[in-house]
C-alpha cells in the first residue's frame, strides 16, 4: 500500500494528517500542489478543491481510496 498526502503550506488540516499518519507509523509521500502543477491537475480530476488530498494505492499502483481534507475515520482504517 502507498499513502500519498497532497497538501500545501499553511494548512492546519494537513499538518493534522501528517501528525495522525506518524502517530500510526503509516509510511507516506508528501507532494506540495502549490509546486507541483501535474499534482494540482490529478486533485482536480479526483474532484477534490481543498487540501489535503489523500490517496491509497496498492502494490499494484491501483487507486483503492481517496478522501479529502482530516479524516480520522478514513487514517484509522489504514493502520
Amino acid at each position: 500500500m502507498t499513502v500519498t498526502v497532497y497538501s500545501k503550506p499553511s494548512c492546519v488540516a494537513c499538518t493534522a494528517t501528517y501528525r495522525a499518519l506518524d502517530n500510526k507509523g503509516i509510511d507516506y509521500t508528501k507532494i506540495d500542489v502549490t509546486e507541483d502543477d501535474s499534482a494540482l491537475a490529478f486533485t482536480r480530476e479526483l474532484g477534490y478543491m481543498a487540501a489535503p488530498v489523500i490517496v491509497v494505492q496498492d502494490e499494484g499502483g491501483n487507486v483503492v481510496d481517496h478522501w479529502s481534507q482530516f479524516r480520522g475515520d478514513k487514517l484509522a482504517e489504514l493502520a
